[in-house]
């Protein structure tokens, strides 16, 4: 039997994904799998982004639009991550978040 996939399964699965990533990105302490964690939660906004536009708007192309510039951000927004953790690793040889006690006022 053949079900329909309706709105409520996309929002769903990335509140699931949300859920999962905000967990880890609260719970962990290496900063890497902080970074890993805060782009599951972008992969679920962009599930939501693109489901809401298939289903209100599937003529108009506005969901997948704000995807690509969800994604473009969280792109930039690694790569300066990476950089800044490649960084901090050469001086204190450590990625642990614990350890950037020093950064606070």
């Amino acid at each position: 039997m053949l079900t329909t996939i309706s709105p409520m399964h996309f929002v769903v699965l990335s509140a699931a994904l949300f859920a999962i990533g905000l967990f880890g990105a609260i719970t962990k302490k290496n900063a890497i799998t902080v970074l890993i964690c805060i782009e599951l939660m972008l992969s679920a906004v962009n599930i939501n982004l693109v489901a809401f536009n298939m289903f209100v708007t599937p003529e108009a192309f506005i969901g997948q639009i704000f995807a690509i510039f969800v994604i473009t951000v969280a792109a930039a927004e690694i790569g300066v991550g990476l950089a800044i953790m490649l960084t901090i690793y050469r001086n204190k040889l450590s990625v642990d978040l614990d350890d950037f006690d020093w950064m606070k006022w």
